[in-house]
């Protein structure tokens, strides 16, 4: 069995102050969809929840690459190595 990489993504959404920007309305009303263990996945949870709120310009839906947040190769701080 060979070891792949695992790459996670973060799909999130909430309502806009201007639907021309990307800035929330109300930060702590973010709707946290999951957390997906590849893009397609992810991308079908964004789709759902896209199409869900399609009548509300103000609403928005975004897919956030963790894995691009972390390099592998890049040896983990002492904080990271105890999870915090």
């Amino acid at each position: 069995m060979s070891k792949s990489t695992q790459r996670l993504h973060l799909v999130f959404g909430g309502e806009l102050i201007d639907p021309a920007h990307t800035q929330f309305k109300d930060v702590s009303k973010i709707h946290i969809v999951g957390i997906f263990p590849n893009y397609s996945s992810a991308f079908n949870a964004w789709k759902a929840e896209a199409q869900r709120s399609v009548d509300d310009a103000h609403m928005r839906y975004f897919i956030a690459h963790l894995h691009r947040l972390r390099d592998e190769e890049v040896p983990a701080s002492p904080t990271e190595e105890l999870g915090a």
